[in-house]
């Protein structure tokens, strides 16, 4: 799981929001949720969720992966009851997405998009990840590298920092620090986490050799032949 940290209200109006939330009970549930779309909707979302989960309610007691992604369509649901209407008075529309992923001891792991009207989406083989936000630019490097059932849990982390890397290059509403977490199946806690500020030198020397790497394949791919145009063309 991935985000990255900037909100947009406009062009005189980029603060830094965090995106990555998460719901724990060690060695019997671990969830993550990424959120996107208006800060005051997802944060009311997420408020009602950590309210629920701290009373035992809610993401504290579901039994599966798709029972928590109804619970999470249900808090959706919820601000949508509340702040849906008078929103759309005044033209600004209900607009928020989440991403669920995470684990219940005794089920299988999974992966959820959460859409503004509540309804989940999971992950399947044919659609091994999912994305939320500003994705066109960053879209690509995932589609040509990720593989499902081969590429590497360490390998999908790099894509999923690499496909940020080229958001961020071209598009302003995208920026760090950005927030990285993976999950090892049936772990059921988290211990692989990172965030990376702009100046992180990690960040920048992965960005560096990135971007020298792409150039030089570039360079080595066949030239292309080109003839002389035809007379009217």
């Amino acid at each position: 799981m991935a985000s990255d940290s900037r909100s947009n209200a406009g062009y005189d109006q980029v603060n830094l929001c965090r995106k990555m939330h998460t719901f724990v009970m060690p060695d019997e549930r671990a969830f993550v949720i990424l959120t996107s779309g208006s800060v005051s909707l997802t944060q009311s979302v997420i408020t009602l969720l950590r309210e629920d989960f701290n009373a035992g309610e809610g993401l504290a007691k579901v039994p599966t992966p798709y029972a928590a992604s109804r619970v999470v369509g249900e808090a959706v649901r919820r601000v949508s009851d509340l702040d849906r209407a008078h929103l759309e008075k005044d033209d600004f529309s209900f607009n928020i997405n989440l991403l669920l992923g995470g684990q219940v001891k005794g089920s299988r792991s999974g992966l959820y998009l959460v859409y503004p009207q509540g309804n989940p989406l999971s992950a399947t083989q044919d659609s091994p990840y999912l994305q939320i936000g500003e994705c066109k630019y960053g879209r690509p490097i995932l589609d040509r590298g990720i593989v499902h059932g081969s590429t590497p849990l360490e390998v999908a982390a790099l894509y999923g920092l690499l496909s940020f890397d080229a958001a961020m290059r071209s598009n302003v509403t995208v920026g760090p620090p950005i927030e990285m977490l993976i999950y090892r199946n049936d772990s059921l806690h988290f211990d692989g986490y990172r965030s990376f500020p702009a100046d992180d030198p990690e960040l920048l020397s992965i960005h560096r050799q990135w971007e020298r790497a792409l150039r030089k394949a570039v360079e080595d791919l066949p030239k292309i032949h080109f003839n002389a145009c035809l007379p009217g063309h």
